[in-house]
């Protein structure tokens, strides 16, 4: 695991940072901040590397400082399940922090990504003195624990089309850029990724693209995905809690 092993020096500076830090930090002064710049270890990683795998036994959390991360799980028959997306300012492996047990799934970079990690230990130590990070913590894993319960949903009562609509307003809402083109949805994923984050084949994803793109709701330029009439898009979405980012209440 690479941040349990990383051997740079704790404490970098956050004050640099662009994006801003995690919700659940919010209100900290000066001191505390100190404090939990402290405890970090800089991690930087390549695209497509491993944060953490399934199965493995949770040594922290993570802070996305720059870049993107997929946390997914594997599914039968090699596949995998993208369970979010993460972007600039949000954490991982928050989940087993309390229990110690390990990771229920795998984060790996979509492009090379910088994070901070904090042990285990040093972290709940922080939690204990800041009673206000634990709540925001507890509101955090409680919200996504509703949305998870609306994808369960999605994924057994929704069509394929609905379910690709829904993920390609969230990606945009999420990572999107406005472009001469259209919304492009700001990130370049394989088909397969969206696909799994559809929760459908890769031959219907594929299928679906070319309908819309051949409609012109959408355009397809390489791996890119522009979204040329979004509310066309929205009227076949029912709008479901199945969000992508963390941070976006």
């Amino acid at each position: 695991m690479r941040g349990a092993t990383a051997k740079s020096k704790p404490g970098l500076s956050c004050k640099t940072c662009d994006a801003g830090c995690s919700y659940i930090f919010q209100g900290l002064s000066s001191e505390e901040w100190e404090e939990l710049r402290s405890l970090m270890h800089p991690l930087e990683l390549g695209a497509g590397e491993t944060v953490f795998h399934e199965g493995m036994p949770s040594f922290g959390l993570y802070i996305l400082c720059e870049g993107k991360v997929k946390v997914a799980k594997h599914a039968r028959g090699g596949h995998s399940q993208i369970l979010k997306l993460l972007g600039p300012g949000e954490i991982l492996g928050e989940k087993t922090l309390f229990d110690g047990e390990t990771y229920t799934c795998y984060a790996k970079t979509l492009e090379p990504s910088r994070l901070m990690f904090i042990p285990r230990e040093d972290f709940l130590r922080f939690v204990r003195r800041h009673s206000d990070v634990a709540v925001r913590l507890v509101e955090k894993l409680a919200r996504e624990l509703k949305a998870f319960g609306d994808k369960l949903v999605e994924i057994a009562s929704r069509s394929a089309k609905e379910r690709v609509a829904r993920v390609l307003l969230e990606l945009a809402r999420a990572f999107g850029e406005e472009t001469e083109e259209g919304l492009d949805i700001g990130l370049e994923l394989q088909r397969a990724e969206l696909a799994e984050m559809a929760s459908i084949s890769t031959e219907t994803a594929i299928r679906i693209l070319s309908e819309l793109a051949d409609r012109g709701i959408i355009s397809l330029p390489g791996h890119r995905i522009v979204i040329r009439k979004p509310e066309t898009l929205r009227a076949m979405a029912h709008p479901f809690r199945t969000f992508l980012r963390e941070n976006l209440l």
